[in-house]
């Protein structure tokens, strides 16, 4: 195949139809929207449901942005888990930071912060640092003979 073999696309190369100039155009009358009723005519709203009350105000919701409303306001946190198994591919006495963390992509983005979850069985001594802990991770890393600290942002 050549550049001078290459030629439009045939579905491409027609004009737009003109919508309601006359029975001859193919288009005339009711412009291909069959015959009468609602959605025969032009500005019903979206969400218009014939005088039953819509979706949208039928569901119960919170409104606002809060932390509340369904917890998508502007204070909401994205927090980066981990979990205590994943720890046990650092030596043993190592202090494991967020940097750490970061430098073996075993987080991929800091977020907002890093909490450790107590998923699976730690069978090393490390020191952890996060910013957040979860009862059975704390339980797991000291039963392991290791530390968790609590840092700040």
């Amino acid at each position: 195949m050549k550049l001078t073999d290459l030629r439009p696309n045939k579905a491409r190369t027609g004009s737009p139809k003109r919508i309601g100039r006359g029975h001859s155009a193919g288009q005339g009358k009711t412009c291909g929207r069959g015959q009468k009723g609602q959605k025969s005519h032009t500005n019903i709203k979206p969400g218009f449901e014939g005088g039953q009350t819509p979706l949208f105000q039928r569901i119960p919701s919170l409104r606002g942005q809060s932390n509340k409303a369904h917890n998508i306001g502007m204070f909401r946190k994205e927090i980066a888990v981990v979990n205590v198994e994943s720890l046990n591919r650092f030596e043993a006495g190592t202090v494991v930071d967020v940097d750490l963390l970061l430098a073996t992509r075993v987080v991929r983005k800091r977020e907002d912060g890093i909490k450790i979850l107590g998923g699976g069985k730690l069978d090393r001594a490390l020191t952890v640092q996060a910013h957040a802990f979860s009862a059975s991770a704390r339980a797991a890393i000291e039963q392991a003979g290791g530390t968790a600290e609590v840092i700040g942002q």
